[in-house]
């Protein structure tokens, strides 16, 4: 079992890269700009399963495959760099459309389907092979070699989603009194198109958290 003061230093130290604007965030603020509130849930679980992804990887050995093979960490990379630059020339699109063609009172764009903005935010972690770094690189340095490993990473996992979820959910209640209006749910909307095809273009030209 993981000693507390084992888990609260991984927490401390693993806040600010939860805190960091990424791929997570910015669908958050894409998916409440346009949907409400409740989809912030989806895309808390998406990223939940994502990092419970990135964990099991890592304790059965696939992740250090994954990086330390040059040509797939490379193939992975610009899959995501692809799929964010993809979703966000989508996102900016969509953004242009109401829900009513009198242009009065309208509501969000293109509010998208629980399911779907699940699997946007699975795929935007799964597909980040920066993320399994946290668990080659981050992780191992909490673990106690006399325990078994796996039950350790889990833990820590653990944490790891339930800081990410407390943000996540932060910064809906934020979002949610800032989107208020339709013109500024588009706002937010087209400003988290542009970031989504940043993270993807910097994917690719550069090392991002």
């Amino acid at each position: 079992m993981t000693h507390p003061s084992t888990l609260a230093a991984f927490v401390a130290v693993v806040f600010p890269l939860v805190a960091t604007p990424g791929a997570s965030l910015t669908l958050l603020i894409r998916h409440v700009a346009a949907g409400g509130g409740r989809q912030a849930v989806p895309v808390v679980l998406g990223t939940a399963t994502g990092i419970y992804t990135h964990a099991t990887l890592a304790a059965v050995g696939l992740s250090a495959v994954l990086v330390r093979s040059d040509t797939v960490f490379t193939v992975v990379t610009h899959l995501g760099a692809l799929y964010l630059v993809g979703l966000g020339l989508w996102t900016w699109r969509a953004s242009g459309r109401t829900a009513t063609p009198s242009g009065s009172a309208d509501t969000a764009p293109d509010a998208v389907s629980l399911p779907r903005t699940y699997v946007e935010a699975l795929l935007g972690n799964v597909l980040n092979p920066k993320a399994a770094l946290v668990y080659l690189t981050l992780v191992p340095q909490f673990l106690d070699t006399g325990l078994a490993v796996a039950g350790q990473i889990l833990t820590l996992a653990t944490a790891h989603v339930t800081v990410m979820a407390v943000w996540l959910a932060a910064c809906t209640g934020v979002l949610h009194r800032l989107v208020a209006t339709a013109r500024a749910k588009r706002l937010f909307t087209r400003a988290s198109a542009l970031v989504l095809v940043g993270l993807g273009v910097l994917a690719v030209l550069g090392p991002v958290m």
